[in-house]
């Protein structure tokens, strides 16, 4: 689309979800009540993790990572869904636009790079285990968590300059529940085809690259598990990844269905949006809590706790 000399947009709408106007308030309960659930199952997984001294370890140490993520991406979206529900709450500003979209892709690419990080420390505990404890040390957790955060940052920055350097005038409704680059794009002015290039490329190798290391670890992994012989032992090793599995599954089928079909906008793509950034930072910790009996312990125990009073 040509700008011509139109004046530049100052701010967009979130048209967000289609739904009739008596659905108003159920839906901002509900979208408040599962952001709410979001940020306190993930808190507990924080917590038990900090003051349980037998959870001090890398898997555990990665999951810490996935819960703060999982809050993170929900604060980014879910509060201005909320907000839309209410009058005038769909407007956001341009610059507000340009932080949503950054740190949107900056926490969703750095987990998928920390899932990637998980599936090889799980490796490591199922396939080396007598090596674990020297090459998962202290500096390596730090050293793989550190770049999963920077290998996040420079992806989204990377996709950031190419999105917002494009001049934006004229339409200003964005026909999705937040800013992402796919809709932002359509109301660019000029040529956007080597933006959409770009990002199905970019999103394409990153997201392709880490699931191939994913599957590569769990061969491995499968192979490793099926030579245990009780059956004790192949449930027991098979159970410290299950969570992981269904995690991953989660995260790369919405990924898959919104980034990778360039060109396509299909209607069900606000609802798959809704869930990756509502449903699925709320089922991970459940999924983790479920599938995990130290990590259930812990839970239990946290809750449990009573707070002392003074020595009399």
């Amino acid at each position: 689309m040509e700008c011509g000399n139109l004046s530049k947009v100052t701010h967009f709408v979130l048209v967000g979800l289609p739904y009739a106007s008596v659905l108003q308030l159920p839906l901002f309960f509900f979208f408040l009540l599962l952001y709410l659930l979001t940020l306190g199952g993930n808190l507990l997984i924080l917590l038990a993790v900090v003051y349980e001294s037998r959870l001090h370890k890398p898997m555990y140490w990665f999951l810490c990572h996935l819960s703060f993520l999982d809050i993170m991406v929900s604060s980014v979206v879910v509060p201005k869904v909320i907000s839309g529900f209410m009058e005038g709450g769909k407007a956001i500003s341009f610059g507000g636009c340009v932080a949503q979209l950054f740190f949107f892709h900056f926490l969703g690419c750095t987990e998928c790079f920390l899932y990637t990080v998980m599936a090889y420390d799980r490796f490591l505990a199922i396939c080396k285990p007598l090596h674990y404890g020297t090459i998962m040390g202290r500096r390596t957790c730090l050293g793989l968590a550190a770049g999963t955060w920077l290998g996040g940052s420079l992806h989204s920055l990377i996709e950031t300059a190419l999105t917002f350097h494009l001049p934006y005038a004229r339409r200003s409704q964005i026909h999705y529940i937040f800013c992402d680059i796919p809709d932002v794009l359509q109301l660019a002015c000029g040529n956007t085809a080597l933006n959409k290039m770009v990002t199905f490329l970019d999103v394409g190798i990153v997201a392709m690259t880490c699931f191939l290391l994913i599957l590569t670890s769990y061969v491995y992994i499968i192979s490793a598990i099926l030579k245990i012989r009780s059956a004790e032992g192949r449930h027991r090793a098979f159970s410290t990844c299950a969570a992981h599995i269904t995690v991953v599954v989660t995260y790369y089928v919405p990924l898959v269905f919104i980034y990778l079909r360039p060109g396509s906008r299909h209607p069900l793509d606000g609802v798959v949006a809704v869930f990756y950034t509502t449903v699925t930072p709320l089922l991970n910790p459940i999924i983790y809590t479920l599938r995990n009996k130290e990590m259930k312990a812990a839970v239990m125990k946290l809750g449990n706790r009573r707070p002392q009073g003074p020595d009399l």
